[in-house]
């Protein structure tokens, strides 16, 4: 092994990610101005309030805009970790050290026989792509145990199950890493964790599930893949409004109900298709469980009523999850995520006037951004089916009984 070209490797990595974390940084704390709406608000102003309704041990019950699972009170609550700080500057530090904890795991894990130290460089260099939006939001926290989750998954299949749980309380998608999961152990401790922290918020806080009706609720966010319709239809006289809604910048007017039902239609043709893939497998390996991860992400996200920049955080860590195996399918998919993560950035925050004024600035950015999602999505599923599904030569045919989380890992 070259340990020398592996140091100066590590090294380059380690000033990219400080150099580049640091302008982040500099970003939140407002010592560089961004241009566009303060991304940072949510946390100084939003965040916080709710931090002071759960310390009160109840959730916010009379706030739309708390539309998470109850296990999101731990993120919210956690720069009482950081007494010493403001609530809002501990925010920040803690992000950037969940951010700094991925690429510790992303780098150990890449350095194994086999795998790839790819992975690591796409979560060093896409992550900054989304600007200070990235440590604004808890996202980057619920992408850490999502990371943490997958990496573990071959060797400590229960822990694989308690952490999917946890970060599925946290923000829901994580439960979607068990599509690629056919054992039953990953399944039953999942099952085991979501019901025993359910219960006990349920139990112990009032309003745990009241962000079902919340979230239930919510029309089409602006930066949506259905969104496009009416940006384009403004153009030709649509006379609906562009509004504050349930915490998101949202379209109200004519046809929106419709246009949100087809979204709900596209996501539950999306599940449809994820359980048609798990019947039709007939061979896995080691990649199968973070690329259908990556892939059933991607296409939920693209399906939905909201595409928040903030999602963007969840792609890159699964496709950074995806690329530290050096044979990964994904690495088409994963660089569309980066570009997106660019176009994400140049419409919130720097041009999102243009988006809610739907100029053909805004609108070629959404057109773009959107267009490299949905490319991406078609692409993870193609590859995932032909890799699982499709006819192979017998020689390359593993066993189908092979599954991906119970294939060993080199140590």
């Amino acid at each position: 092994m070259d340990t020398k070209g592996a140091g100066r490797s590590l090294a380059w990595l380690a000033a990219v990610w400080g150099s580049s974390r640091a302008v982040l940084l500099l970003t939140v704390f407002k010592v560089i101005t961004v241009a566009g709406p303060d991304v940072t608000s949510d946390v100084s102003v939003i965040y916080r309030g709710w931090y002071e309704v759960l310390r009160q041990g109840t959730f916010p019950l009379d706030d739309v805009t708390w539309q998470y699972p109850p296990a999101a009170a731990l993120a919210v609550l956690s720069p009482g970790l950081l007494p010493f700080l403001d609530y809002t500057d501990a925010f920040f530090v803690l992000c950037c050290l969940t951010d700094l904890a991925v690429l510790v795991l992303l780098v150990r894990h890449g350095r194994r026989p086999g795998r790839s130290p790819r992975g690591a460089w796409l979560w060093t260099a896409a992550v900054p792509l989304l600007g200070p939006t990235v440590y604004a939001r808890y996202d980057v926290m619920v992408t850490a145990l999502a990371v943490a989750a997958l990496l573990v998954a071959a060797r400590h299949p229960r822990a694989f199950g308690v952490l999917t749980a946890l970060g599925a309380l946290v923000k829901v998608w994580p439960a979607l890493l068990l599509t690629g999961s056919f054992r039953r152990r990953p399944w039953a401790s999942a099952a085991v964790t979501a019901s025993g922290l359910a219960a006990l918020f349920a139990v112990s806080m009032p309003g745990a599930f009241a962000f079902l009706t919340f979230q239930r609720d919510r029309g089409t966010e602006v930066e949506s893949l259905g969104a496009l319709v009416f940006h384009v239809a403004r153009h030709f006289g649509w006379e609906g409004q562009v509004l504050l809604n349930y915490g998101s910048i949202e379209f109200l007017g004519p046809w929106v109900g419709v246009v949100s039902t087809a979204a709900l239609v596209l996501t539950g043709a999306a599940f449809g298709w994820l359980v048609l893939w798990r019947l039709r497998v007939v061979r896995t390996d080691e990649l199968t469980l973070p690329e259908a991860a990556f892939t059933a992400v991607l296409l939920f996200t693209v399906t939905s009523r909201v595409i928040s920049p903030q999602y963007l955080v969840w792609l890159t860590g699964l496709a950074a999850v995806c690329l530290t195996h050096r044979a990964s399918r994904m690495t088409a998919p994963a660089l569309m995520v980066a570009v997106a993560s660019l176009v994400t950035v140049l419409e919130f925050p720097l041009g999102f006037i243009h988006v809610v004024t739907s100029d053909w600035y805004g609108v070629t950015l959404m057109v773009v951004r959107n267009g490299l999602l949905v490319a991406a999505s078609l692409a993870a599923a193609r590859r995932l089916w032909r890799a699982t599904v499709s006819p192979a030569p017998l020689a390359s045919v593993p066993a189908a009984a092979d599954r991906a989380d119970e294939s060993p890992v080199s140590p």
